[in-house]
């Protein structure tokens, strides 16, 4: 089952990717942008999937960090999942939260971390448990000193199926923190992805979510004034796979609605998962369709209810984007969103500036990267009055990958008319 996965898989990568993979050198940050920064991780050539977390002590910056072969020899890679604090501007010295030679290390499904409301710091990474390729399960590590160290926490899910899961994002809950996966133990009996949440150390609070979901698209999560709302894609029996939220209320959690029908019939993951920030009641989520006849585009959506409706979707890029969202909400409500565009000779990182009304300002150019697989996802957080951004330096051909890092004011992002 995995590899036919695998082959349907890769034929719908490939068939939205046909932008290429060629690297960009003449495409900068845009020169207008005031107040751009650029602070550069102390990441190794080579550094992968990083994630930035906002904290009560600052930001954060994980990354995966190539090591030496394995105990397989020449064939295999040891990694690392690092973290550094950001200290009156600058990174603090890199500390390892866990190393090994069985990590799943890929492009998409990337680790991270997330606070606590008590302050602890919980980190999450794949790593193998089975012999099949798609066998890894989701290992913590949990620090209550800022960072400075880390103690292994064990398993996530409370099964232990060599199948896949992966895909996790987090939510304070009371004290603690909620983990969302997609898991798959019932693939290995010929079923669906399932999509499942449970608290961390609370043994006996797993639940599904929803019991059929696309295999291998980003989750995401956050906390509204009503409780926990999740975004996901979804996958109907007949192959349907649009943005879906389910949300957590005083009553229990909802069922899953789409965030707007797009009706994208795809017989294939296509790698690309939603984003969703909150503020009060105010919902926004921003996500990749390939739907026709528009074809490949990202639109943003927002709610004011808490996530209960939607109103319409503003087309943020409707030039053959590459998708790859992440999206921020500012003191005022407008979301500020980050994807991977396409152009000429590989693909940009841009943001752009929407109201809750759907004014749209004009896109902003960050950085220039590959279209290739690579060139991950760019991510985005909010520190104080800036926004930072952190994305993979891909040059295919040209040497070893880099982490880079960037801030710019929030202000700076092209206001909406």
């Amino acid at each position: 089952m995995a590899s036919s996965r695998l082959s349907i898989l890769l034929a719908a990568l490939a068939l939205l990717a046909g932008a290429g993979a060629a690297c960009v050198r003449d495409g900068g940050a845009d020169p207008s942008l005031a107040g751009w920064t650029p602070a550069d991780p102390p990441a190794a050539p080579g550094a992968m999937a990083p994630s930035l977390t906002s904290t009560v002590d600052g930001l954060l910056l994980t990354w995966l960090e190539p090591g030496p072969a394995g105990r397989g020899g020449a064939e295999t890679q040891s990694h690392a999942l690092r973290v550094s604090r950001l200290r009156d501007g600058r990174w603090s010295t890199p500390v390892s939260i866990a190393a090994g030679d069985d990590f799943f290390a890929n492009w998409a499904d990337f680790p991270a971390a997330a606070q606590a409301p008590d302050g602890s710091l919980t980190a999450h990474w794949l790593a193998k448990t089975g012999g099949d390729t798609y066998a890894y399960g989701i290992f913590l590590a949990r620090s209550t000193n800022s960072g400075a160290t880390w103690s292994p926490a064990g398993l996530l899910h409370s099964d232990r199926i060599p199948a896949e899961h992966g895909f996790v994002s987090w939510v304070p809950e009371g004290t603690g923190l909620r983990a969302v996966w997609l898991d798959g133990r019932e693939t290995v009996k010929e079923g669906p992805m399932t999509l499942r949440t449970g608290l961390v150390g609370k043994a006996g609070s797993e639940e599904v979510l929803d019991a059929r979901v696309c295999d291998c698209c980003q989750t995401d999560a956050a906390l509204t004034a009503d409780g926990p709302i999740v975004a996901f894609r979804d996958r109907s029996d007949k192959e349907i796979r649009d943005i879906y939220v389910v949300r957590k209320t005083a009553a229990g959690w909802s069922a899953p609605v789409p965030v707007h029908r797009d009706n994208w019939e795809i017989p294939g993951c296509p790698v690309n998962g939603p984003a969703v920030a909150a503020a009060g009641r105010r919902v926004a989520v921003a996500w990749f369709t390939g739907a026709p006849p528009a074809g490949p585009r990202v639109q943003l959506a927002f709610s004011e209810d808490g996530g209960q409706q939607f109103g319409a979707p503003v087309l943020i890029d409707g030039e053959k984007p590459l998708g790859r969202v992440d999206l921020q909400l500012d003191a005022q409500g407008d979301a500020i969103v980050s994807w991977l565009a396409f152009q000429e000779k590989g693909a940009a990182v841009r943001l752009r500036r929407v109201s809750p009304k759907g004014a749209a300002g004009a896109p902003v150019t960050i950085a220039a990267t590959s279209a290739a697989r690579s060139a991950g996802f760019p991510r985005s957080a909010v520190s104080g009055d800036r926004l930072w951004l952190a994305w993979v330096e891909d040059a295919p051909g040209e040497g070893a990958s880099r982490v880079r890092a960037a801030s710019l004011p929030l202000a700076a992002v092209r206001p909406h008319p």
